[in-house]
């Protein structure tokens, strides 16, 4: 009997689009520990936590940077 891959898929398809702490931090090119302390900070992106997984939908991080954009450095 096999498995039926299509579950799978769709668990793919659902998460497609969220980030976790490792994707965020890459993306970002930061560290985790940074991540960690912007949340400690109150600084961080918004984000959703499942049993000890936390997540950051896409949108939101990049609503999040445009919330951050300044005119000049």
């Amino acid at each position: 009997m096999s498995m039926d891959p299509a579950p799978q898929a769709a668990d793919a398809k659902l998460l497609s689009a969220w980030l976790t702490r490792e994707e965020l931090a890459d993306e970002l090119g930061v560290t985790n520990k940074t991540i960690a302390r912007w949340h400690t900070e109150g600084s961080a992106p918004p984000c959703t936590k499942v049993g000890k997984k936390i997540l950051y939908r896409r949108e939101a991080v990049q609503q999040w940077l445009i919330s951050r954009e300044r005119g000049q450095l």
